[in-house]
């Protein structure tokens, strides 16, 4: 029993971390969740394995796979990974981390279970590495793309603005436009969406009041994407 205690306690602090990394990141999936998952996880595989022992003595010989449930769990976890992945309006995609920390706190589980702590401890130690420091490392020392943020400006502008005159200043400060949407609105003016990057040490409002300085807008939105 107290070997079962162990490795529930395990698989506990395995999803705590885990639970607490997405938590400070206010990402649907957080601390209750991953502790739910990781200790399910676990506790499946111990009835699994404790199952087949227990039928193997009664019969005399192996009628099921130790691991049969444990299987189940890794391809049930993503239905739970499907369901925080979410296409926003903008269309951009999001969850996509926290389906994978879904099923990494699945895995941990599973590992505390079948009695491999030592290597359970090792996976969530990389798997935090990789969630936390690898992007700050690749940010520094990577291609220049990696340091880019994706800016949402929602511009309206009067009838009789050249709007290729207004993209070209927008070029001028330093931001790439990567996609445009033009529309006309009832009262004459236009309203033009622009999906664009710029680097990331760059403040939001800097880049608002240099908008505001550029003839013919009228109004300005900005929302940041990540």
């Amino acid at each position: 029993m107290s070997i079962i205690f162990v490795k529930l306690g395990f698989s506990a602090i395995f999803g705590l971390i885990i639970g607490i990394e997405r938590e400070l990141k206010n990402k649907p999936v957080g601390l209750k969740t991953s502790l739910v998952i990781s200790i399910s996880s676990c506790l499946l595989t111990i009835v699994s394995i404790e199952s087949a022992e227990n039928y193997s003595q009664l019969t005399g010989q192996t009628v099921m796979d130790p691991m049969r449930l444990a299987a189940q769990i890794v391809s049930g976890i993503g239905f739970l990974g499907a369901g925080v992945i979410l296409r926003r309006n903008n269309d951009v995609i999001s969850g996509l981390t926290t389906a994978a920390m879904i099923w990494g706190a699945s895995g941990l589980g599973i590992a505390a279970g079948a009695g491999f702590f030592k290597e359970a401890a090792i996976g969530a130690f990389f798997i935090m590495i990789s969630v936390e420091l690898v992007p700050l490392i690749m940010k520094w020392i990577g291609p220049r793309a990696l340091r880019q943020i994706e800016i949402k400006l929602k511009l309206i502008v009067d009838s009789d603005t050249n709007m290729s005159e207004v993209m070209r200043q927008i070029n001028e400060l330093k931001v790439k436009i990567v996609n445009v949407r033009i529309k006309d609105l009832e009262n004459d003016n236009r309203k033009m969406e622009l999906a664009t990057k710029i680097y990331e040490r760059r403040y939001t409002t800097d880049l608002y009041d240099d908008l505001k300085k550029i003839n013919g807008i009228k109004s300005i939105e900005i929302e940041t994407l990540n």
